[in-house]
């Protein structure tokens, strides 16, 4: 059987299913993109918020059971925070913290995704002591109550002797 446009019914048919796969993935892509946006602003945002030494900003991006990693130990998020909080009123700030080559893989669903990216970074201790490092970060978030949340975070010094 022939359709109205000259073509058969099973061509026609195919050629509709095509077209909805298509517009259907497309519509996923954007999706994906937006998602993909939202987040890349989120990890900028949480490392100019490090990077201003606003610490309470800093930490609403974190989820309270965050499993984290640097220094050569597992940290919390709670003892973190403490830690942070008591170098900062100590004099303690971060004085730069340069990201570059952020890269972020979203999971299916968009509600996860990994956000990686290289860190020089520089750091004033109380004591008046400068440290300067490179380093990779890898961060696992997840949107929690509409909201990007750090559930994991690895980072590793970049040794350039």
């Amino acid at each position: 059987a022939h359709n109205e446009y000259g073509g058969s019914e099973t061509m026609y048919k195919i050629l509709i299913l095509i077209t909805a796969a298509l517009v259907s993935s497309s519509a996923v892509a954007d999706q994906n993109s937006a998602a993909e946006a939202e987040l890349r602003e989120t990890v900028i945002a949480f490392n100019k918020a490090y990077a201003d030494n606003d610490v309470a900003l800093y930490f609403s991006y974190f989820a309270e059971d965050a499993d984290m990693y640097w220094s050569g130990a597992r940290q919390t998020t709670a003892g973190y925070r403490d830690d942070w909080i008591v170098t900062v009123k100590a004099g303690g700030a971060v004085e730069k913290n340069g990201v570059s080559d952020l890269v972020i893989r979203m999971l299916p669903g968009n509600k996860a995704a990994i956000a990686s990216f290289f860190i020089d970074y520089r750091f004033r201790g109380p004591d008046g002591e400068v440290t300067e490092e490179q380093a990779f970060e890898t961060e696992v978030w997840q949107k929690m109550d509409d909201a990007w949340k750090v559930v994991g975070l690895h980072n590793n010094v970049i040794r350039l002797e």
